[in-house]
């Protein structure tokens, strides 16, 4: 990887590296940031900060300052004396996280079911054709990484949709933290046998009752798509 520098003449596209002016260490969080939820740094693992900074062509001052800008989203664990590692996720906290974003998630879908434009239920309602032909195509390719990986993009605009809608900033600040820590081992269960198909039924049975504005029927119906997932992921 080509090195990070808060000023370059290099060309942009054969340097990692933030749009200024943001800091250099920002710039580091987000490169850190992207190799763990590509599992390019697996859960467990110790984070190098001398390789790595010479890697990107920084001192350690601005990676271990990215390092606290992840231990504070819970993708990076700083244990005394002995270093920063990815986050790994226990069972139980697995568990916890699903529970919180079931009742945070429906409560928005909630308050989207009653309030929001038609304008912004179409927007939600081509996604969820975009996840259609995207799992039209998994039939055909199965357990394909890239459609896969596609998939997961869309499942993910899809609930962010939702949330923009609902207009809640605390709500969506902490359900982005949540899924951040969520995303260390959530993508594996997709390529579990038969998930993204019922995850798709899922979310037809949330749209449908988005299209329908009937609250209790979309909160029930996310509450029971998170508990699925949280299946899928056990």
């Amino acid at each position: 990887m080509a090195p990070i520098h808060s000023r370059s003449t290099e060309n942009p596209a054969r340097a990692t590296r933030l749009k200024l002016p943001s800091a250099l260490y920002i710039q580091v969080a987000d490169v850190l940031r992207q190799r763990i939820l590509k599992q390019e740094l697996l859960p467990g693992t110790w984070i190098d900060e001398m390789a790595l900074a010479e890697e990107l062509g920084i001192s350690r001052t601005p990676m271990r300052e990215a390092i606290k800008v992840l231990a504070t989203e819970g993708l990076v664990t700083i244990k005394v004396r002995r270093g920063a590692y990815v986050t790994e996720v226990p069972e139980s906290e697995v568990r916890e996280i699903y529970h919180l974003l079931g009742l945070l998630e429906s409560d928005a879908a909630t308050d989207v079911a009653l309030h929001a434009s038609d304008a912004e239920l179409d927007a939600l309602q081509e996604l969820h054709v975009g996840l259609e032909e995207c799992a039209e195509r998994l039939q055909q390719m199965p357990g394909d990484s890239v459609l896969v990986d596609e998939f997961f993009s869309l499942n993910q605009r899809f609930h962010a949709h939702i949330l923009e809608v609902s207009r809640n900033h605390w709500r969506t600040q902490i359900v982005n933290d949540l899924r951040r820590v969520m995303q260390l081992g959530r993508h594996h269960s997709l390529f579990k046998q038969g998930r993204i198909h019922q995850s798709l039924r899922e979310h037809a049975a949330i749209m449908q009752a988005l299209l329908a504005r009937d609250a209790n029927r979309t909160r029930a119906a996310m509450l029971h798509h998170f508990a699925q997932g949280l299946l899928a992921a056990g």
